[in-house]
Protein backbone atom coordinates (compact mmCIF):
# COMPACT_ATOMS: atom_id res chain seq x y z
CA UNK A 1 0.00 0.00 0.00
CA UNK A 2 1.22 3.46 -0.84
CA UNK A 3 0.72 6.06 1.85
CA UNK A 4 -0.47 8.61 -0.72
CA UNK A 5 -3.16 6.19 -1.92
CA UNK A 6 -4.26 5.58 1.66
CA UNK A 7 -4.54 9.33 2.25
CA UNK A 8 -6.75 9.61 -0.85
CA UNK A 9 -9.01 6.91 0.59
CA UNK A 10 -9.33 8.86 3.84
CA UNK A 11 -10.03 12.09 1.95
CA UNK A 12 -12.96 10.38 0.22
CA UNK A 13 -14.87 10.94 3.49
CA UNK A 14 -14.69 14.67 2.65
CA UNK A 15 -13.35 15.79 6.02
CA UNK A 16 -9.98 17.40 6.75
CA UNK A 17 -7.12 14.86 6.73
CA UNK A 18 -3.51 15.45 7.79
CA UNK A 19 -0.37 13.49 8.46
CA UNK A 20 0.58 13.72 12.17
CA UNK A 21 -1.10 17.09 12.88
CA UNK A 22 -2.78 20.14 11.42
CA UNK A 23 -0.88 23.43 11.27
CA UNK A 24 -4.06 25.37 12.01
CA UNK A 25 -7.12 24.56 14.13
CA UNK A 26 -9.69 22.44 12.28
CA UNK A 27 -13.40 22.00 12.61
CA UNK A 28 -14.51 18.49 13.40
CA UNK A 29 -14.84 15.81 12.27
CA UNK A 30 -11.25 15.55 11.17
CA UNK A 31 -8.76 12.73 10.68
CA UNK A 32 -5.07 12.46 11.53
CA UNK A 33 -2.87 9.54 10.50
CA UNK A 34 0.77 8.81 11.26
CA UNK A 35 3.43 6.12 11.41
CA UNK A 36 4.62 6.02 15.05
CA UNK A 37 6.88 2.99 14.82
CA UNK A 38 7.69 -0.35 13.28
CA UNK A 39 7.62 -4.05 14.07
CA UNK A 40 9.93 -5.37 11.38
CA UNK A 41 10.50 -9.06 10.69
CA UNK A 42 14.13 -10.19 10.72
CA UNK A 43 15.90 -13.02 8.93
CA UNK A 44 19.64 -13.72 8.86
CA UNK A 45 20.31 -10.67 11.03
CA UNK A 46 18.68 -8.27 8.56
CA UNK A 47 15.29 -6.68 8.09
CA UNK A 48 13.47 -9.17 5.91
CA UNK A 49 10.08 -7.47 5.89
CA UNK A 50 9.40 -3.87 6.91
CA UNK A 51 6.20 -3.70 8.96
CA UNK A 52 5.06 -0.22 9.92
CA UNK A 53 2.58 0.77 12.59
CA UNK A 54 -0.16 2.99 11.14
CA UNK A 55 -2.47 4.94 13.44
CA UNK A 56 -5.62 6.68 12.24
CA UNK A 57 -7.30 9.09 14.66
CA UNK A 58 -10.87 10.27 14.12
CA UNK A 59 -11.84 13.39 16.10
CA UNK A 60 -15.48 14.43 16.57
CA UNK A 61 -17.45 16.80 18.81
CA UNK A 62 -19.93 14.06 19.60
CA UNK A 63 -20.09 10.31 19.18
CA UNK A 64 -20.67 9.54 15.48
CA UNK A 65 -21.19 5.79 14.87
CA UNK A 66 -22.16 6.39 11.23
CA UNK A 67 -18.87 8.14 10.44
CA UNK A 68 -16.94 5.49 12.35
CA UNK A 69 -18.59 2.83 10.20
CA UNK A 70 -17.66 4.72 7.02
CA UNK A 71 -14.04 4.95 8.15
CA UNK A 72 -14.00 1.27 9.11
CA UNK A 73 -15.40 0.41 5.67
CA UNK A 74 -12.39 2.17 4.12
CA UNK A 75 -9.99 0.25 6.35
CA UNK A 76 -11.82 -2.98 5.48
CA UNK A 77 -11.68 -2.20 1.74
CA UNK A 78 -7.91 -1.72 2.09
CA UNK A 79 -7.84 -5.17 3.73
CA UNK A 80 -6.29 -3.79 6.92
CA UNK A 81 -6.60 -5.52 10.27
CA UNK A 82 -7.06 -2.91 12.98
CA UNK A 83 -7.66 -2.54 16.68
CA UNK A 84 -10.01 0.23 17.81
CA UNK A 85 -10.01 2.25 21.02
CA UNK A 86 -11.98 5.31 22.03
CA UNK A 87 -11.40 8.18 24.44
CA UNK A 88 -13.00 11.48 25.37
CA UNK A 89 -10.56 14.37 25.84
CA UNK A 90 -12.18 16.65 28.39
CA UNK A 91 -9.67 19.47 27.85
CA UNK A 92 -10.46 19.57 24.12
CA UNK A 93 -14.12 18.54 24.41
CA UNK A 94 -13.47 15.97 21.65
CA UNK A 95 -14.00 12.29 21.11
CA UNK A 96 -11.07 10.38 19.64
CA UNK A 97 -11.47 7.00 17.99
CA UNK A 98 -8.07 5.46 17.39
CA UNK A 99 -7.46 2.70 14.85
CA UNK A 100 -4.10 0.96 15.20
CA UNK A 101 -2.77 -1.42 12.57
CA UNK A 102 0.43 -2.79 11.09
CA UNK A 103 0.98 -2.42 7.36
CA UNK A 104 3.51 -2.87 4.58
CA UNK A 105 4.18 0.61 3.15
CA UNK A 106 5.40 1.11 -0.43
CA UNK A 107 6.71 4.69 -0.19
Amino acid sequence: MRLSEFKTQLESLEYPVAYDHFDTPQSTPCIVYHLPGSDNFAADGKVYCKVTQLDVELYTDQKDPELETKLENILDSCELFYERTEAYHESEKLYEVLYEMEVLIDG
